[in-house]
């Protein structure tokens, strides 16, 4: 499936001149802030997670893994997922481009990274808290402490223990490359015409009917795929879909509200700024008054 049809989470610093991420997340809530959507996304980056405290999931198109503290996860650029959580928790995300990891073209580095970014193989990497992944941890923990107390020699810090982290993922795929992969399941495989769908016609007056429908499946059937994969209702899925959207269009454009609640799906715009506020804690205007300036 084109990763077109989900949400592309730009990285927020990709316009400066160190595009490196770093979300604090508490209970879903995301310093720098993010409105935390549950929807499927995808980046052009990759992704390292680091669970501090609780316990969190990691939810692909093909699998859902539990992560608990002191687990680390890996995720490939341009994997459609999501991470939720599971009860009180907290975590910390590393979003870089892979450009950082090679040096320089035609590297050995540039072929060693080439054998996992955009691997197939390795959409995602859990990373459990074991005696053989303890040097990927400590080092996942290392690129934390960094964040507490930066110098003016961060940049280059967090650059050379980036360079680490990659050779102990390398390290730790080795160790479990005879792992046989899970293959997608006949609920994934559902799950993604059906999300393509949504992601396609999310504007218009969608129906359960209509969803299963674009699966060939019953009702009852588009009911379980999304209370396996994501645990949460179709329709409720479909409302997270649009209040993103609106987000966007509200962080980035100067359209009318009234307009962008059309425009995402909403028959009345008050009904819009209940679901918007009931998210965000703000309403549209206020979610728009407090966007980051370009």
């Amino acid at each position: 499936m084109k990763q077109d049809n989900h949400i592309n989470s730009v990285n927020l610093n990709q316009h400066t001149n160190f595009p490196y991420l770093v979300l604090n997340v508490y209970n879903g809530n995301s310093y720098p802030r993010n409105p935390g959507f549950r929807v499927m996304h995808w980046h052009e980056d990759v992704q390292f997670i680091y669970v501090l405290e609780g316990e969190i999931e990691a939810v692909t198109l093909e699998n859902r893994t539990t992560l608990q503290q002191g687990d680390g996860f890996f995720i490939n650029k341009n994997v459609v997922h999501l991470v939720d959580k599971v009860d009180a928790c907290h975590y910390n995300s590393f979003i870089f481009p892979d450009y950082f990891l090679r040096f320089y073209i035609g590297s050995p580095a540039d072929q060693i990274v080439s054998q996992i970014i955009g691997n197939k193989e390795f959409p995602v990497i859990p990373l459990p808290n074991t005696t053989e992944n303890q040097p990927l941890l400590h080092t996942l923990k290392k690129l934390a402490a960094l964040e507490q107390n930066q110098t003016s020699l961060y940049p280059y810090e967090v650059l050379s223990t980036l360079s680490i982290l990659w050779l102990e993922l390398c390290r730790a795929i080795h160790i479990t490359e005879n792992e046989t992969h899970t293959k997608n399941s006949q609920v994934s495989d559902r799950m993604a015409i059906i999300l393509q769908y949504i992601a396609l016609h999310y504007k218009e007056n969608l129906t359960l009917e209509m969803l299963a429908g674009s699966a060939c499946v019953s009702k009852s059937e588009c009911l379980r795929c999304f209370k396996t994969t994501l645990q949460i209702t179709p329709y409720k899925y479909l409302m997270e879909y649009r209040l993103s959207k609106a987000a966007d269009l509200l962080k980035n454009t100067d359209r009318m509200i009234e307009t962008i609640s059309s425009d995402v799906g909403f028959s009345h715009v008050s009904h819009f700024g209940k679901c918007f506020r009931e998210k965000t804690g703000l309403s549209p205007s206020e979610y728009r008054k407090n966007r980051s300036p370009s």
